[in-house]
């Protein structure tokens, strides 16, 4: 099996080739989200066609399509329900329709968490659990569930995947989805600066002389002793803490994975989150594990590989031939 995936982020597009589940080429590209969507996919198509020569694949070889995409979606039409202002009007965008015109294969489109949960499952820390949750912690904060070995998606698609907009604070911070206190607005890099800046220590920190304020230097200045970092630092993880509780509480998994940009400082946000959820999280059975994703920014190709197989299989999908 041969696949064509795409990651597409706010900030990055990751786009790989993927064949018998082993990536062999990828690129990373700016997102570049004020375009038109379908401008934005032409070209991809070119990158695609890049890759497909580094791997020495033809086009003609490769089997389908998969795309995960950062906003509620429908995966049997192929297109976005919601618009988050990346991609304007790309609500209704038409995937199958485009895959056919420009390569005649069939595609897959995929919630982003939704794909980077399907891949730490079949190749990563999910693998041998069929009650997983994964929460990724990056420019936002994406969800997805995992229950009796079946993707969780809902009537409306939206099921799971607002982990990030679960109330973690009762009258909190004005959140983008509309609601008070989400997760994503209380602790998510997009929400960093704004945190900071209400702060009124801010100005005299360490952290206002960063040229950019990211996680990263949080964790780092919070461990070298400025009070501004540090009870940015708690804030943050009693908010990732209380998302963690809310998925358990509501998706009963065995394990939970953390992914996404943030968790390149797991080793700071770890140990606590995981005394969080073992001290609060209602588990009567025993205790939720909690793991760090394997598989980082490769997490949603891998998982955009798999579900491109499992349609192909599932609906009987032959080989298409291709101009």
């Amino acid at each position: 099996m041969i696949a064509l995936v795409a990651d597409i982020g706010g900030t990055r597009i990751k786009l790989g080739l993927v064949r018998d589940g082993e990536i062999v080429a990828r690129r990373t590209e700016p997102a570049r989200a004020e375009m038109p969507l379908g401008a934005r996919l032409d070209e991809m198509a070119v990158t695609w066609r890049q890759l497909c020569a580094v791997a020495g694949v033809a086009p003609k070889a490769v089997d389908g399509i998969g795309v995960a995409f950062p906003s509620v979606v429908d995966p049997e039409r192929g297109r976005i329900l919601d618009e988050w202002g990346k991609f304007p009007g790309c609500t209704g965008f038409d995937f199958g329709d485009w895959a056919q015109q420009k390569y005649r294969l069939p595609i897959v489109l995929e919630n982003d968490a939704r794909a980077a949960l399907v891949g730490e499952w079949r190749r990563g820390a999910g693998r041998g659990c069929e009650n997983v949750v994964m929460l990724t912690l990056g420019t936002g904060i994406g969800a997805a569930a995992l229950m009796q070995g079946r993707v969780l998606r809902g009537a409306h698609g939206q099921a799971g995947i607002l982990g990030g907009h679960l109330t973690v604070r009762y009258g909190g911070r004005p959140c983008i989805c509309g609601n008070l206190g989400c997760a994503e607005a209380e602790a998510s890099t997009a929400a960093l600066r704004e945190l900071a800046a209400a702060r009124p220590d801010f100005a005299a920190s360490m952290l206002a002389r960063e040229d950019r304020i990211e996680f990263a230097a949080l964790f780092r200045l919070a461990a070298a002793g400025d009070s501004c970092a540090r009870a940015l630092r708690d804030h943050s993880l009693a908010v990732w803490s209380a998302a963690a509780v809310n998925a358990i509480h509501a998706y009963d998994p065995e394990r939970l994975i953390l992914g996404g940009g943030i968790m390149a400082s797991s080793a700071h946000i770890l140990p606590p989150l995981r005394e969080y959820v073992r001290r609060h999280a209602h588990a009567g059975w025993g205790t939720v594990e909690v793991a760090l994703c394997a598989l980082g920014d490769d997490a949603a190709l891998h998982g955009c590989a798999w579900l491109v197989a499992e349609r192909s299989e599932r609906q009987g999908m032959g080989k298409v031939n291709h101009p």
